[in-house]
């Protein structure tokens, strides 16, 4: 489910400074949620000012944004490059850059546009940081496949939640038509491994959990950026 807290500022912090490594002629993915939003903003204001870039928007939220700041856009369906993509994580491990992500029910796209950019940028504030993984891992599974795929993360000895909508009767839809289950494993020791597991059954369409794909963290402070390369 979408995370909660974390600081505005420190958000703002980090979206910024990943924007500032877009560069003319760019083709950059525009992940989803508060954080990311911050970088959407500061490229529209680049964008303002004569950047010339093109946006791939991993979600109706980022097209929205990107439009309101004029931001232009091309659909991940006609992108055959991604220079860089700059989104945020539920829950990141700064030493591996091995992420959940899925709060917004947008991670099937937003791994789509990261696994298609040469690199990506998580951009986070620190409540986001951890040394293990331990959130519930989002699951993206078709509406046919919802009891089994359950009936399969408890054989993982993990525990599936159907995801409700805040403000209405029934569960969340995902853009792409389908349901979220989050899934709690407790600490996961080995995400690649479980990765690999969740991607196997069949009905699931993409899960949170993002591994080998970091290229660099943003984590936003209350006085600056801390900028971490990873190594992969």
């Amino acid at each position: 489910m979408k995370t909660e807290g974390g600081n505005d500022d420190a958000k703002r912090r980090a979206g910024e400074a990943a924007a500032a490594a877009v560069e003319d002629g760019m083709i950059v993915g525009l992940g989803t949620g508060s954080t990311a939003a911050h970088a959407i903003r500061a490229i529209g204001r680049a964008v303002d000012s004569g950047l010339d870039v093109r946006g791939v928007p991993t979600s109706f939220a980022a097209r929205e944004l990107a439009r309101e700041h004029a931001i232009p856009l091309v659909p991940v369906a006609d992108t055959e490059q991604i220079d860089l993509a700059i989104d945020g994580a539920d829950q990141i491990v700064p030493a591996t850059g091995a992420c959940i992500k899925g709060g917004g029910a947008a991670h099937a796209r937003e791994k789509i546009v990261a696994a298609a950019a040469d690199r990506l940028s998580i951009v986070v504030d620190p409540s986001k940081t951890a040394d293990v993984l331990d959130r519930s891992v989002p699951i993206e599974v078709l509406p046919a496949a919802r009891t089994t795929v359950a009936a399969a993360v408890a054989a993982l000895d993990g525990e599936a939640t159907l995801r409700r909508a805040a403000h209405k009767d029934g569960p969340v839809v995902t853009d792409n038509g389908n349901l979220v289950l989050d899934c709690s494993f407790g600490p996961i020791d080995d995400p690649a491994a479980l990765a690999t597991e969740l991607a196997s059954l069949p009905g699931v369409l993409e899960h949170g959990l993002f591994v080998g794909l970091t290229d660099v963290i943003y984590v936003g402070t209350a006085t600056g950026v801390d900028r971490i390369e990873i190594d992969r």
